[in-house]
C-alpha cells in the first residue's frame, strides 16, 4: 500500500529454503535454488528477493585458499605477532585489503579492496571442511555485485521471472555489540533509498534520511539463516516492495571524507 510518497509494507513473507545441499566449486546455485523452492512448494514471482549467504557463493566460485600455499611477508609476520593470528592468514587478509584501519588481539579491521570495512577481510573458517595438515579458508567473492547479477540473469533464463538478488554477510557495527547481516552484493533493486524531501506524519520534509533497503533485507534474512549449523543459506523474501534497478551495492559504502571512524 502506498500513502503519498511513503510506502507501507503491511506484510513481508520470509521463507528459508529447506534442505539446501552443501555447495562445492562449480555448482549451479540457480539449479539448487529452484530444487529447494520445489521442496518448499514455492515458485518465484516477479519482485521477489533472494538472499544468499556469502559462503555458498564463495564456495561455488572456489574462493578457497590453502594456508600451506601462502608465504607470509615480513609485514604479515609482524602483524600476526600483535594480533595473535597465523601469519599465513594475516598475509591473505593483507592481500584482500587496501588499508588496515584498526587491530586488536584476534581481529584486524580493514578496508576490503571492494570498499567495505570488514573484520579480517571477511576471510572465514566456519562452516567449511578443512584438514589439520593443510587448513583452508574461504575468501569473499571476487566481485559480489557481478555474482549477484549473474545469478539473477541465470534465474531469469531458467524461469522467465525477474527477481532481485542480495548476497549477504555478517559484520559488527560501530557503537553496537554483535554481528548483523548486511548486503555484500546486490542486483535488481535500489540498495539505498533516498527519502530526502519525503514528508513525515506532520508534513515536515526529511532532510538527511537515506534508507539502506538492501541491508535491512539482508539483516532480516540473516535472522532466518542463523550463524552456526542451521544450514539455511538461502531465504526467499516476498512483499518487500522494492524498486528495481541495475545499480549495485556501492551506494551503501560511506565516502571516506564522511566516515567519522577513520
Amino acid at each position: 500500500m502506498r500513502q503519498g510518497d511513503n510506502v507501507v509494507r503491511q506484510r513481508v513473507q520470509m521463507t528459508a529454503l529447506p534442505d539446501f545441499p552443501m555447495v562445492e566449486p562449480g555448482d549451479d546455485i540457480a539449479a539448487f535454488i529452484l530444487a529447494a523452492l520445489d521442496r518448499a512448494q514455492e515458485s518465484l514471482n516477479d519482485g521477489d528477493v533472494l538472499v544468499l549467504a556469502q559462503k555458498i557463493v564463495s564456495k561455488s566460485e572456489n574462493r578457497y585458499a590453502y594456508l600451506n600455499d601462502v608465504t607470509p611477508s615480513t609485514d604479515a609476520k609482524e602483524l600476526a605477532d600483535y594480533v595473535d593470528k597465523d601469519p599465513r592468514l594475516v598475509e591473505l587478509i593483507l592481500r584482500e585489503s587496501v588499508e588496515v584501519l584498526r587491530m586488536r588481539k584476534g581481529a584486524i579491521i580493514v578496508e576490503h579492496r571492494n570498499g567495505y570495512v570488514h573484520a579480517n577481510a571477511g576471510i572465514d573458517q566456519s562452516n567449511i571442511q578443512s584438514q589439520a595438515e593443510n587448513p583452508r579458508v574461504l575468501l569473499l567473492p571476487e566481485n559480489p555485485d557481478a555474482s549477484a547479477a549473474q545469478l539473477r540473469a541465470r534465474l531469469r533464463e531458467l524461469t522467465g521471472v525477474n527477481v532481485a538478488v542480495i548476497i549477504n554477510d555478517s559484520a559488527g557495527r560501530a557503537w553496537r555489540n554483535g554481528v548483523i547481516g548486511f548486503a555484500l552484493g546486490t542486483a535488481g533493486l535500489v540498495p539505498l533509498e533516498n527519502r530526502i524531501g519525503t514528508r513525515d506524519l506532520f508534513g515536515r520534509a526529511l532532510e538527511i534520511t537515506e534508507v539502506a533497503v538492501a541491508d535491512e533485507i539482508a539483516a532480516a534474512a540473516s535472522l532466518m539463516m542463523g550463524q552456526a549449523a542451521e544450514g539455511a543459506p538461502v531465504v526467499l523474501i516476498r512483499g518487500a516492495d522494492i524498486s528495481v534497478s541495475d545499480v549495485g551495492s556501492s551506494a551503501l559504502i560511506r565516502a571516506r571524507e564522511q566516515d567519522l571512524f577513520r
